[in-house]
Formats: structure tokens, C-alpha cells, sequence
């Protein structure tokens, strides 16, 4: 891949949050808090759920993949912002600024896939409890999974290659704290009406795609709960899906606000204040919603703990 052959750009300045310099030091320590936590909380929901045969189930190996690709994503972006936070050079080359927002968005892909996929199973072992093993074998279970990582670089390579090929003539200053499309987009020189359109295009076949095989998978979920006769087996079916119904919230939401508009340069401000709950705050949060949620994961836990004593 060519980048930026008719650029006269060769770095960009992340500006991150200029009104925020003087707490540059309280930033990093904070970021890296979490940072630690997201790493750590996503970490022990992998161990616990490879090391207990209690949770060798299709849901909690979706669930240890989704908390691999947490590290994955989390880990573009934040060691990078770490830096910025305490460093007077904030520059990121040419290059680097491209694989930063290729890595970003081909990952954030895969998330969105994988938790389409983690719906059709909470939808098979619901509707279908009798038939679930089966139609949910470790081989179909591991096919999912790959094909949400492929989908993700499929997805984005054409919007990556695009963007690379955009004149950038100056200035070098991208109005976020990483590489991200909008602000790519906004310090091009030339048109961008292609890879805007194609960027809007894959946001919306990807989170609306994805968001419409979650909501029919959960219409039917529910629509099974509500006739369970027995209210505590109707408390019980929800309580398997409470936790990915919060995470799903919270991804989608922010994410289509982010994405799913013709114009990505738009409100860039504002985006950036939502790319951090989507970049650092969710990530951090979510083995605790898994996890604090699900009386099996705690027991799992409580157990490895009086084990250890």
C-alpha cells in the first residue's frame, strides 16, 4: 500500500485535550488506572474462563474472545495517548497514524460482529435450550469468532486504502487523541467525497446490520421469557442476558453517534468526549458488568480465591 503519495504531510499532531495541558501528569496517572484495571479485569475473565470446566460453555468462550479483543483495542489506542499525556512531542507519522486508525476500526468491527454473534447464541440457548450443544459446537462457536475477526479486516481495508491515498498538504494538527476517520478526513486537501461515502456506507451496514441480527435475535428471546410459566426461571433466562443487553447499549449508542453521519468531520469535539467513553471507559467496565452480573462467574471466582488461600 502506497500512503500518502501526494502528501506533503509526513506527521501529525494528535492535539488531544488542550484545555486539559496543565493536568497532563493527573491525566496519565488516571488512564493508566484504567488502562491497568481494563487489562487486568479482561485478563481474569480469559483465565477463569479457560481454567474451569464449570464455564466451558459456547457462552463464556464468546465471552473470552470478546475480552482478548477488548485487550486488542484498547491497546491501540491508549499506550499512545499515555505518551502524549506527559510528552512535549505529540507528533505520530504518516504511517503510523494509518495502522493506529486501520487496527482502531478493524477491531471495533470485530466487536460489533462478535456481539451480533454472542446474541444469536443467547437467542439458540433460549429459544432452542434442547438443541443448544449441538447447533452450538465448539466448531460453529470457533467459526463465528474468526469470521467476526476476518469481517473486521475485510470490512475497513477499503476505507483504510482510500484515506491513505488522500493528498494531505497542511496543516498536520488532527483535533483528537488518536488517529481517528473524521479527523483524517477533515485535513485532507482533496475530495473526500468517495471514502465519505464509503465510510458511511460500512458504518451503517456494520452497526445497523449488526444491531438489526441483535434486536431480532432479542424479540424472539423475549418473546420465548414471557411464556416460562415459572417466574423464577423468567428472572433467571434474563439474568443471562442482562449483562450483554448493558454492553450492547453502551457500544451502540456511542458508536452511531460517532459514525453513522454523511459528514465524519462534523461535531468533533463532541466526538471526542464520546470516543473516550467508548475507547477507555467501556472497555474497563466491562468484565465488571459480565462478571458482577453472572452468579456463576462470582462463584468461579470466590472458589479460585479460597483455593488459593
Amino acid at each position: 500500500m502506497e500512503l500518502g503519495n501526494q502528501s506533503s504531510v509526513s506527521e501529525f499532531v494528535l492535539l488531544g485535550f488542550p484545555h486539559l495541558r496543565h493536568l497532563g501528569l493527573l491525566l496519565f496517572l488516571v488512564h493508566l488506572l484504567i488502562y491497568l484495571l481494563t487489562l487486568a479485569g479482561n485478563m481474569v475473565i480469559i483465565a477463569i474462563t479457560w481454567a474451569d470446566h464449570r464455564l466451558h460453555t459456547p457462552m463464556y468462550f464468546f465471552l473470552r474472545s470478546f475480552s482478548f479483543l477488548e485487550i486488542c483495542f484498547t491497546s491501540v489506542i491508549v499506550p499512545k495517548m499515555l505518551a502524549n499525556f506527559v510528552s512535549e512531542d505529540k507528533t505520530i507519522s504518516f504511517a503510523g497514524c494509518i495502522l493506529q486508525a486501520f487496527f482502531y476500526l478493524s477491531l471495533g468491527v470485530s466487536e460489533f460482529l462478535l456481539l451480533a454473534a454472542m446474541s444469536v447464541d443467547r437467542y439458540v440457548a433460549i429459544c432452542y435450550p434442547l438443541h443448544y450443544m449441538a447447533t452450538m459446537s465448539g466448531r460453529i462457536c470457533i467459526l463465528m469468532v474468526l469470521s467476526s475477526w476476518f469481517g473486521g479486516f475485510f470490512f475497513i481495508t477499503g476505507p483504510i486504502v482510500l484515506i491513505s491515498r488522500l493528498s494531505f498538504c497542511g496543516p498536520n494538527v488532527l483535533n483528537h487523541f488518536f488517529c481517528d476517520l473524521g479527523p483524517l478526513i477533515s485535513l485532507s486537501c482533496s475530495s473526500t467525497r468517495l471514502v465519505e461515502s464509503m465510510d458511511f456506507l460500512v458504518a451503517a451496514v456494520v452497526l445497523l446490520g449488526s444491531l438489526a441480527v441483535t434486536m431480532v435475535s432479542y424479540s424472539y428471546i423475549v418473546a420465548t421469557v414471557i411464556r416460562i410459566p415459572s417466574a423464577k426461571e423468567r428472572r433467571k433466562a434474563f439474568s443471562t442476558c442482562s449483562s450483554h443487553i448493558i454492553v450492547l447499549s453502551i457500544f451502540y449508542g456511542s458508536c452511531i453517534f460517532m459514525y453513522v453521519r454523511p459528514k465524519q468531520h462534523d461535531g468533533l469535539d463532541i466526538t471526542k468526549g464520546v470516543a473516550i467513553l467508548n475507547t477507555i471507559i467501556t472497555p474497563m467496565l466491562n468484565p465488571f458488568i459480565y462478571s458482577l452480573r453472572n452468579k456463576l462467574v462470582i462463584q468461579v471466582l470466590k472458589d479460585a480465591l479460597c483455593w488459593k488461600k
